[in-house]
This record gives C-alpha cells, sequence and structure tokens, in this order.
C-alpha cells in the first residue's frame, strides 16, 4: 500500500478539517493516501444531519458543524484521532468494508490488552459491554475518505455529559485508561494505526 502515515500532534480541529478537505479536493489518482494521527483541544462537533438539542448544555466548549455523517461528538487531550485520507476507488473497498474494517482494528487493539469488545448493530463505533470507547465518522467525496475515528484513552470525560453522544440519550462513554491500558495518546495511536493498516492490507489484498 502507497501510504504515509503523520504524526500531527496536538492540532486545533478546524483548521485540520480545512486541511482534510483541502488534501481530499486537490489529490490526484496518484496521490499516496495518508493517515493523521492528531489530538485535538476540547471541541464539539456536529455531523452533517446532527441535531442541536443533542448538546444538552453549554459548557464554554466550541461546537463546530462539520461535514461528516453521525450526530455530535467530542474531542478533547487524552483521546487519539485517526484521520483516514484514503482513495477508496484505487484500494477497491466499499464504504461499508472500510468502516468494518476500522471497528475490526479497534476491537483487535483492545484484544491484545484482554478488553473484549464488539459493534452494536446500527450504531457505528465500538463499544465495551453496553459503553462506547470509539466513534467513527466518514465523509466520502469522489470515491476518496476523510474524517476517521476517535479512541478514548485518558481524558476528562465530563463533556460527554453535556452532550447526547452520537444522538444517543444516556449513551455512557468509557476509555482505555478504565481498563488499565497502560497507553498514552501517541502509544495509543501508534498502535491502533498498526492495527488498521493490517486491516486494509487484508482488505486489500
Amino acid at each position: 500500500m502507497n501510504l504515509q502515515v503523520k504524526n500531527l500532534g496536538r492540532v486545533d480541529y478546524e483548521p485540520t478539517w480545512k486541511a482534510m478537505l483541502d488534501f481530499t479536493v486537490t489529490r490526484t489518482p496518484e496521490t499516496p493516501d495518508e493517515i493523521w494521527i492528531v489530538e485535538h483541544p476540547p471541541v464539539f462537533t456536529l455531523g452533517q444531519a446532527g441535531k442541536p438539542e443533542h448538546l444538552l448544555v453549554d459548557v464554554g466548549i466550541p461546537v463546530v458543524k462539520i461535514d461528516r455523517g453521525g450526530q455530535i461528538t467530542y474531542h478533547g487531550p487524552g483521546q487519539v484521532v485517526l484521520y483516514l485520507l484514503l482513495d477508496l476507488t484505487r484500494l477497491k473497498i466499499k464504504v461499508r468494508e472500510m468502516v468494518t474494517a476500522i471497528e475490526q482494528a479497534v476491537i483487535d487493539f483492545l484484544a491484545a490488552y484482554g478488553v473484549k469488545a464488539d459493534r452494536l448493530a446500527g450504531a457505528p463505533g465500538v463499544y465495551v459491554g453496553d459503553a462506547k470507547i470509539a466513534a467513527l465518522g466518514l465523509k466520502i467525496k469522489n470515491g476518496c475518505s476523510y474524517h476517521g475515528l476517535s479512541l478514548n484513552v485518558d481524558m476528562d470525560m465530563s463533556p460527554f455529559t453535556a452532550i447526547n453522544p452520537c444522538g444517543y440519550a444516556g449513551l455512557k462513554v468509557v476509555q482505555t485508561s478504565d481498563y488499565n491500558i497502560p497507553l498514552d495518546v501517541a502509544q495509543a495511536g501508534e498502535q491502533l494505526t498498526q492495527h488498521l493498516l493490517r486491516q486494509l492490507d487484508r482488505k486489500n489484498g
């Protein structure tokens, strides 16, 4: 696979979103795919069809309306975000297969630390029991993906109480530190990316 992994560290949300969009609209069939590993300052993002009423209380965190699918979610320090800038046409991967590959990468990553995680029918993301540990939302333009997935690692979880996470009232949200997984954001991002690359190789093979 012709793919570059870029670790961008902690970056503001809006400029990163704009950079993803610019990358996607200017790429050519020869442009290598990229995965960006980032962490964001506190921000709520509201998907295209997102309902503002899923923000339950104003806690002073900015809300950015964006162009991915899905409802409202929270990004903040202690959460790793992987942005997947992939040419699905070239990879010969359908969107549904891509979502499955992303979810499986998280499930395999957690399984390596003895944590059993699953998908929930009709609710994209990865769950431990009935609690969400990873969220995903993609946008496809000209056969290429952007946006991606977030995994809660070791963060202040209180902003999640200000929203209906992903549009689900009362949805419990957990993080890897709850299960004594001894990784910081950078380590979790690195390992999760390796699992994702394995999944994409498998789909592409």
